[in-house]
């Protein structure tokens, strides 16, 4: 008699029972090739067995640990016979892990559902579902979308995020004029460049002493709260001691590079109960993970999906109509990853970036709605009138889309709005052309 339970297939009613983590892929094999006998070696391969039977797997071994290929579906989905000129055939593969060969992290995960087979050739990491046992596993966001609001007093529209430019390079001094010209003008957050953390020319602690006092001084004259969040990327543990040492000068936020100190280095973050303040996780070198259309994990799960678990309140994701080529379904749906509901996981509030101006604001709004932070940098230093202006055009650009008002009918009463769409309405409508986006209030 058959043993199911040790074989590497399943049908997917397998994981109604909450014990596999199910990873949906895209690949694609030589038209002489069979999938549905190839599969199954992925799947052995990312869990009991290796390329050539071992003494130690035994029928006992794989009941419990084997993964179980549970679907297969050819796109096309031919049936009787494959066109002649058909040279190679494209599936999506579904394959489902046993939740004791992974637990509650990321590390394992990541090493189980991509793992060797990321080195197979035309085999992308479409997707993950995550069983409840899973999820309950992570802490996820401490504050989210709704902490982060009541931190700043904002309910009712967009945030405002500046990151503060140059990238590096600058003093501390110059910083604090920066941070405080952007906090005047109207940013809800101003943070680090990702390229600039915890630097003999330009420290943590010396940022946060001098930003808060800039902090204290805005919220004095204009009732508004910043959050600066300060980026303590660096080596494991000194990561952590200089968190803690930011956070006992006085910050109200921090920011990590996720993706460059790694998954649990964010999760540790997050899960300090010392460390009580909102992180935003900015995304570098993700592009080097989801770039590639046959190879790869998708953008949603680097970008949105891993990183919540991680506990990021705040994620920076590229705007399809910056400078970051990026395309505006993947933006939509990584966007939604953040925020949707994800078992007991809080929403993480999206801040897309990358070259964004005034002029995309009803744009942004009108695809993702208005609970999210509005990333930019040199949108706002490089406003012909200075920060505080290139600031103010994004605020009024955000009132003018909340009240439903066209951007240039706005802007023929609020001046800073009005310079910012002369100096750069040029570069969004080549943008816009080339992404077939139309930036019209009334489509929101």
């Amino acid at each position: 008699m058959l043993h199911y339970e040790a074989q590497p297939r399943g049908l997917p009613e397998i994981v109604y029972d909450d014990d596999y983590i199910v990873a949906t892929y895209y690949t694609a094999l030589p038209r002489d090739l069979i999938m549905y006998h190839l599969a199954p070696f992925l799947a052995i391969e990312q869990s009991t067995g290796t390329w050539t039977p071992v003494p130690g797997e035994t029928p006992e071994v794989r009941a419990k640990h084997v993964a179980k290929v549970i679907g297969i579906y050819e796109v096309p989905n031919f049936e009787f016979e494959v066109p002649r000129d058909v040279v190679e055939r494209t599936y999506v593969v579904q394959i489902a892990f046993p939740y004791r060969n992974i637990e509650s992290q990321i590390p394992m995960l990541l090493t189980a559902v991509v793992g060797n087979i990321s080195s197979g050739g035309k085999i992308k990491l479409l997707d993950l579902s995550f069983p409840k046992k899973y999820t309950d596993g992570f802490q996820g966001p401490k504050f989210g979308i709704e902490g982060i609001r009541k931190i700043l007093g904002v309910y009712d529209r967009p945030l405002l995020n500046n990151m503060i430019k140059p990238c590096t390079g600058y003093s501390c001094e110059l910083g604090e004029k920066l941070f405080y010209e952007a906090a005047l003008g109207g940013c809800d957050c101003v943070k680090d460049d990702e390229l600039l953390a915890d630097m003999e020319f330009n420290r943590v602690v010396d940022r946060v002493k001098r930003y808060m006092a800039m902090e204290k001084k805005v919220y004095e004259e204009t009732g508004e709260r910043t959050l600066y969040t300060v980026n303590v990327s660096g080596p494991i543990p000194h990561m952590f001691e200089v968190a803690k040492r930011a956070v006992d000068a006085g910050a109200n936020a921090i920011m990590v590079n996720y993706l460059a100190v790694g998954f649990p280095a964010l999760q540790a973050l997050a899960e300090d109960p010392d460390i009580n303040v909102p992180i935003l996780a900015h995304m570098d070198c993700a592009g080097a993970l989801y770039e590639s259309p046959i190879s790869g994990i998708s953008s949603h799960l680097v970008m949105a999906k891993l990183p919540r678990l991680a506990g990021a309140d705040i994620i920076v994701f590229p705007a399809p109509y910056g400078k970051a080529p990026y395309l505006k379904d993947r933006f939509l749906v990584t966007a939604d990853t953040m925020h949707y509901p994800m078992h007991g996981i809080k929403p993480t509030m999206p801040m897309p970036s990358g070259g964004i101006t005034p002029q995309v604001v009803p744009v942004c709004v009108g695809d993702i709605g208005w609970d999210i932070m509005i990333g930019s940098g040199g949108g706002i230093h490089a406003h012909p009138m200075g920060p505080v202006a290139g600031a103010r055009a994004f605020r009024q650009a955000i009132e003018a889309t909340m009240r439903g008002i066209p951007l240039e009918e706005y802007a023929k009463d609020h001046q800073e709005l009005a310079v910012a769409l002369g100096l750069w309405s040029g570069i969004f409508r080549e943008t816009t052309a080339e992404t077939g986006i139309e930036a019209k209030a009334e489509h929101l």
